[in-house]
This record gives structure tokens, sequence and C-alpha cells, in this order.
């Protein structure tokens, strides 16, 4: 019987690999997001030459021009040569303007608005963002309301003073930093490569995108693709940071999937977790995390915003916040500023972020082939990412002689501290005494990050 098992194990390990080059492959060689002039249908015959809607002004990166382009946009390379000039950003026009929904599908969209609701307070999905963002939901398709009138409506206040500009999410990253422990990072830095493989799932997105936009009816260009991608990384914030800035349309079922999925974790990534790890990698103990000094944990978050500024100065928004966040915190000096962030600050501006998010919630923009692709692609960049740290954790026992648990590569999403504590209840089902929790939050944390980096190059690719 256990033979059998490992043998199927082997079959779908096997069959992942395949489908994962095909979609290389198949997105190595299409150009399907280059504007062109061909008034072609995207086919697996045309996709090198067929025009996406939306993505005429789009730049073609190739891979050579990729790496130019990150280059040019370090902060090494501005210091040294003068800072670069911001262009101007890619304008896609908001293909929504002008839509107006039936009363039918309001309505509609009220019922998932109180669905929503119900997953928050009644099931227990992510309450503290659910049950506002469903509220939104309700609030903005109530016909005559007016809740989302230019000027007034209290909904259109709320999103355009802090949720499509990067105000709201910046907040909410100053008040993650000041309630993160970078300590376990710092006691084993290797577990970062975790947090690092686990962004293979924000990445492969962008190969299921091109192959989505043979379906019919669903068109993706590479910013939306981007926007989407970043649910890999199962940060709502950051979702809600690239999607503002690449695809503001887009931004409701992006936010709602991101957030939907966070709260799924410990049911979406424990199949993948055995699946791809044998009974005796789940028993694997790790050894106690040495102690992490005060002296340590104060520096971290300085030597990281001034590698971000080095390196990737279009994450140095977003990893600029969560290391003055926890700056604060470690530095001891001002309790009650990092109380505040961590606290009363970071509820309030959840709450204005999650209504904001619902207020975008409307018929044109949800009930439609492309949102139904977002939901899909969203739950494929996940499960990627579960795996992807899975494996980079076995591949690093090849050389280790201290073994690593493969179970907490799942971590490295930045579902912070859920993944991390999803991590040790699969590893206690097989051993109770086999505590990973704290080995977890390094991988853990160091997803926060990686997602970050990984908004930050989509920015600096296609944001300017």
């Amino acid at each position: 019987m256990l033979n059998k098992t490992n043998a199927m194990k082997q079959q779908v390990l096997k069959a992942m690999t395949v489908i994962l080059g095909v979609a290389l492959v198949l997105s190595m060689v299409s150009t399907a997001f280059a504007a062109n002039d061909n008034e072609e249908v995207a086919s697996f015959r045309t996709m090198g030459t067929a025009i996406i809607k939306g993505s005429e002004n789009v730049p073609f990166i190739d891979p050579l021009s990729f790496i130019q382009n990150i280059w040019k946009n370090t902060g090494i390379n501005q210091m040294i040569n003068g800072e670069i000039p911001a262009p101007a950003h890619v304008q896609v026009a908001d293909p929504f303007a002008g839509i107006v929904a039936p009363g039918w599908q309001k309505l509609l969209m009220m019922a998932v608005g109180f669905l929503i609701v119900y997953m928050g307070a009644f099931k227990g999905f992510e309450p503290l963002l659910l049950i506002p963002i469903g509220f939104g939901t309700i609030l903005v398709n109530v016909p005559g309301a007016g809740m989302f009138n230019e000027g007034s409506g209290m909904l259109r206040i709320i999103y355009d003073a802090g949720v499509g500009n990067e105000f709201f999410p910046m907040l909410i990253f100053m008040g993650i930093g000041a309630m993160t422990d970078f300590g376990p990072l710092i006691a084993n830095p290797k577990t970062a490569l975790l947090g690092g493989a686990a962004q293979l799932g924000v990445f492969f997105t962008l190969f299921g995108v091109a192959l989505m936009n043979l379906i019919p009816g669903i068109d993706y260009n590479m910013l939306e693709a981007s926007a989407i991608g970043i649910i890999g990384g199962a940060d709502g914030p950051t979702s809600i940071y690239v999607a503002g800035k690449l695809a503001p349309h887009m931004m409701a079922v992006i936010a709602v999937a991101a957030y939907s999925y966070m709260a799924l974790v410990p049911m979406i990534q424990p199949p993948i977790m055995k699946l791809f790890t044998t009974e005796k990698e789940r028993k694997i103990k790790m050894e106690q995390l040495r102690y992490v000094s005060k002296t340590e944990k104060i520096l971290f978050p300085l030597v990281l915003i001034v590698l971000t500024i080095l390196l990737l100065p279009a994450a140095a928004p977003l990893i600029g916040m969560l290391a003055f966040g926890n700056f604060v915190k470690q530095c001891g000096v001002v309790d009650r500023l990092a109380k505040t962030m961590e606290n009363e600050l970071l509820n309030i501006v959840s709450i204005l972020l999650s209504l904001g998010v619902g207020s975008q919630m409307t018929p044109e923009k949800i009930i439609n082939a492309n949102s139904l692709g977002i939901i899909a692609l969203g739950l494929l960049a996940f499960a990627v990412a579960t795996m992807g740290g899975v494996l980079m954790a076995k591949f690093m026992n090849l050389f280790l002689k201290q073994k690593i648990n493969p179970l907490i590569g799942s971590a490295g999403v930045s579902a912070v501290p859920m993944a991390a504590r999803v991590s040790n209840k699969v590893g206690m089902e097989y051993d109770p005494s086999n505590f990973l929790l704290m080995h977890a939050m390094g991988p853990n944390v160091s997803g926060v990050i990686g997602t970050a980096i990984a908004a930050g190059v989509f920015i600096a690719t296609y944001a300017g």
C-alpha cells in the first residue's frame, strides 16, 4: 500500500513538472501581451501575434530588457548616474466607465455582500477584513443610496483618500512591521530561501495568464497579470497596493481573492504539503533556534531598508514602512507609538481599507469572465507558492547536515502567522513532540519581504 502511495505521488509530481514545463514554453514563445497591428483573436496558432485588449500601450519586455530595466532602476545605478526621471505611467482606460448595470445585477451583488459577511462572521474566514468588505459591497450596490457618488458618497471619499492610492496599504505595512518579530529569520537566515521560493507562485501566474488569454471572453494584459500574480504571495495589502498601481479596475476581485485564500490556508495548504513530502520528512526535528540579541533585532530593519534603497527602490515604500514599524517596536524607546501602530491605527485603517475595497464590488467589475479567471489564477498561484516552498526545503536538504523539515517551506507565503501555524499543526499530526512554529516563522516573515520585492519588480518594470 505504501509503495502504491509513493508511486502515485511520483506520478503526480511528474505530471506537475510536465504542466510547469509546458506553461513555461508557451509563455516564453508568446508575445501575446505586445502591442501590434494585427486584428487577430488569441489562440494557440496566433498567440504570438494577437492583440490583447487594453495592451496597446503596455511595453513588451523581453528577458534582456527586463534585466537591463531592473539594473537601471537600482539605487546603486541611480546614485552613480543620477536619478532616472520617472516616465509617464502607463495609462489603461477604465473598461467599465459609463456602464450602467441593471437592477437585478445590483441585487445579486448585494447577495454576494451578505455571503461575504456570512463567511466572515459565522465561518471565521478573516472576519476582521471580510465583514467590512461585505458591508461595503452591500452599501455600494443599494439603488439610490449614492454611497459612491463623487465628492459626497462616503465610500467614494474613503476610496479616494487611501485605497485608490498607496496610503492605506502603507499604513497597514507599518502596523505589520510593529507586530512582527524577525528573530526566527535572523536566527536561521537560510530559511529566507524558503520565503523566496514561495514567490514561484507569483511569477508562475504570469504563465497561467498567457494560457487564460486563449479562452474566449478573457483578455488580460501584463499589468493585470502582474496584479493577479501577487495573490500567490497571500498578502492582502500588497495585492491591493499593486492592483492600485497597475489594475485599479480589478482591485476588488483581486483583494477578495487574496483575503479569501489567506483565510483558507488551513484547508488549501495541508494536502499540498503532504503530497510533496514523505512521512519521514514530516517527522524531521529541527534544533532549537539560537538566542537573538536585541541589537540584532534593532539593526535588522535598518539593514533591510538600506539594501532595498540600493537594490530595488521601487519596493522601498512597502519595505520601508515595514522596517519603520519594526524598528519602532524593537528600539524600545517609543512603546506608545509601537502599541498605536499595531493596535488602534492598524484596526482603524483595516476598517477603512476593507470598506474601500468593498466599494469596488459592483456588477460591471465582478460579473464578467475576467473576474472568474482571477479566482482560478489566484488559487493556482497560491498552490504553486506552497509547493515552491516545500520543494525548496527538500532541495536544500540535499546539501545540509542539519536537515530542514520541508513542512516549514509552505510558510514561505506571507500569511503571517497563519501559514506558520499550519506548518506546526501538520508536523504535530505525525509527531506530537515536534514543535515547528518558531522555525516556520522564519520563512513566514521572509515571505512578507519576498512578496514586497516581487511587487517592487512589477512596479519598476511596468509602472515606471
